[in-house]
């Protein structure tokens, strides 16, 4: 019992750490978004490929009420979208 509880917890405690390191990766697009917006242009394909991504996790998050992935993710379609966006005007 006590290892199945230790597992347990070390998979709470890992999942709690991916869901802060993948906000942390998406909200890494801020220098890109301001580079963008300051007119040092760059390029747009990966913040579209990684929205895309991320949108297609937040819908599987939301269906199977898995709310870690989903609130995970959703930094991803608004900054990769943002960043994809100022890329290319």
């Amino acid at each position: 019992m006590k290892e199945k509880n230790q597992e347990t917890k070390f998979i709470r405690v890992l999942g709690i750490v991916a869901t802060v390191m993948s906000i942390a990766m998406y909200v890494s697009y801020i220098p890109q978004i301001i580079g963008n917006l300051n007119g040092n242009k760059s390029d747009y394909i990966q913040p579209l490929v990684a929205s895309i991504n991320c949108s297609l996790w937040v819908v599987y998050g939301v269906k199977k009420k898995d709310w870690p992935i989903a609130s995970a993710n959703a930094p991803g379609v608004l900054f990769g979208l943002f960043a994809c966006t100022t890329a290319l005007i």
